[in-house]
């Protein structure tokens, strides 16, 4: 496994990092177990989910399977570094939710107790809320970072202004502010290179992608549909509008001798901006064959082709170093 620090923190976390979203909707409790003791096997050291994950209002579902699996011991909770996040709705009164201090301070206490630790690694606002002023959420983080609670922050679907309208309120404050950011990022989807990717590189924002793969898209989903597997009728939508795209990139992977989804990783990997990208397996397998992204090169004819299939908006990936 390879290892990078989270930004400009000293942290250092896997370049893959876990999600966990599946965890309890679509994959049972034991089979979350195995994923997790299977991605420690592999090294990998970072894990992410949120309050909201499960699906059921208020009950943290993913969170509690994480806090028992930890609670079975052998040294889980040392070897991982967590990320949550706040904001999602947990219940039905007004201050139930979003970014307010008194939300925030019971969710997080929701989140510790869920998660049987006494504290979390990475906190994430999971997205803007415009009515809570920097100020209000800065002092809830001073707090909860004096208080033991949280050792580091960070943002998720911020855009770039963002990101500096909080780090520039941080910084008034001597304050580290924030670490991450969580965006949606794939080939097919590129827009935060414009913005979000600049403003990551000047304050020292490790990028955390999430859904690097498109949903499936960009996994090899026209093999996938040929050989049978059903996929929804959003998906099949999806394919339909890409297709052209979909089927020179399966093309280009085939000439690789790699699987598709190997590769959109690799390729994200390039760029020093981003720290980890999100994969969520929903079974060993498809974590075990994940990993083969960190040992692919992709060489500079190789990035040409698949820019000239998915235009992106960068010029150069050193732009973005720190």
């Amino acid at each position: 496994m390879q290892y990078v620090n989270l930004g400009r923190t000293a942290l250092k976390v896997s370049r893959l990092c876990l999600g966990t979203m599946n965890f309890g909707p679509l994959t049972s409790e034991q089979d979350s177990y195995a994923i997790m003791d299977r991605a420690l096997e592999l090294g990998i050291n970072f894990f992410d989910t949120a309050n909201v994950y499960g699906w059921k209002k208020g009950e943290g579902v993913t969170e509690q399977i994480i806090g028992r699996w930890w609670a079975q011991g052998g040294g889980r909770r040392d070897k991982v570094v967590i990320a949550t996040k706040v904001y999602g709705d947990m219940g039905d009164w007004p201050n139930t939710s979003r970014l307010s201090k008194l939300h925030m301070r019971k969710a997080l206490d929701d989140s510790l107790r869920r998660l049987k630790t006494d504290f979390i690694d990475l906190y994430q606002f999971h997205h803007i809320w415009r009515e809570a002023t920097w100020d209000e959420i800065w002092e809830f983080c001073e707090w909860a970072h004096a208080a033991g609670k949280v050792l580091y922050f960070g943002s998720s679907n911020f855009a770039g202004w963002h990101i500096v309208q909080a780090n520039e309120a941080a910084k008034r404050r001597n304050f580290l502010g924030l670490v991450s950011e969580q965006s949606i990022y794939h080939l097919l989807r590129r827009q935060i290179e414009m913005e979000v990717m600049p403003a990551c590189a000047a304050y020292g924002v490790g990028i955390i992608p999430w859904s690097p793969l498109g949903g499936g898209l960009l996994g090899g989903v026209l093999q996938k549909l040929s050989e049978g597997r059903r996929a929804s009728e959003g998906m099949q939508q999806q394919v339909e509008a890409h297709r052209e795209k979909l089927e020179a990139w399966e093309n280009l992977c085939r000439e690789l001798g790699e699987k598709p989804a190997n590769v959109a990783i690799a390729w994200m990997l390039q760029n020093p901006v981003i720290t980890a990208p999100i994969i969520g397996p929903r079974t060993i397998e498809q974590l075990n064959d994940i990993v083969r992204a960190l040992e692919i090169k992709l060489d500079e004819e190789t990035n040409k082709r698949i820019e000239a299939i998915f235009p992106g908006y960068k010029t150069a990936p050193e732009e973005y170093a720190w």
